[in-house]
């Protein structure tokens, strides 16, 4: 049984996501983080640095944080998701490493000065918004010729999509990335991924564009 300590981001669904690809039992604690539930002394024990998702392996007695290694944790625990053979290994791990490194951070600021606080700079919105659109940009030309980031559906999709079922916050049209739109479509669709958008509530069908 594993403890996953989450909120309704684009972070902690990648954990909630990746359990239900795998079919393992769990348990959701929802961590409030618009109440300040991220600050409590015993969700710190879980995770140092006071940020969703973390969980806890209750099987092996480890806590984890960070999305990422969260999610190569599972994989290897579970041998699904995640290659054994270097090359595809690699590739995965560098598309991972591209949306924790970039895709998601950069996006966040979009969220806050594109969505949350617009008018509040206008240098910030020209920069996130310009970053934006080339972040996509990599996305969709990397999806032109290949069906998922990697060589087969794996963690790198699973941490990427929830960053783009936000697309409208970063004021993004799918349409205009035609590669990024079927493979958000095919995702979608997954059973597992429906499933696990909804952790911890019921937010309602998976964003599409009109």
């Amino acid at each position: 049984m594993i403890d996953l300590y989450t909120w309704g981001t684009p972070n902690g669904r990648k954990v909630s996501i990746m359990l239900e690809e795998l079919g393992w039992p769990y348990t959701v604690v929802p961590i409030d983080i618009g109440k300040g539930a991220q600050y409590a002394p015993e969700f710190l024990k879980v995770s140092p640095n006071n940020k969703i998702p973390a969980i806890l392996d209750h099987e092996t007695g480890l806590p984890l944080f960070e999305s990422g290694a969260i999610l190569v944790y599972l994989a290897e625990r579970s041998g699904r998701l995640l290659p054994t053979e270097t090359g595809a290994r690699m590739e995965v791990m560098q598309w991972l490493m591209w949306q924790m490194g970039g895709f998601g951070p950069m996006l966040g600021q979009a969220h806050f000065f594109l969505h949350f606080n617009k008018g509040l700079s206008q240098p910030a919105e020209d920069r996130f918004a310009g970053e934006t659109q080339r972040l996509y940009g990599v996305l969709d030309r990397h999806l032109a010729d290949r069906a998922y980031l990697g060589p087969d559906y794996s963690i790198a999709d699973i941490a990427t999509f929830p960053w783009v079922a936000r697309h409208t916050w970063h004021g993004v049209d799918l349409t205009a990335f035609p590669n990024v739109l079927r493979w958000y479509r095919e995702l979608a669709a997954r059973p597992a991924v429906q499933r696990g958008y909804q952790i911890p509530d019921d937010v309602g069908p998976i964003p599409m564009p009109q």
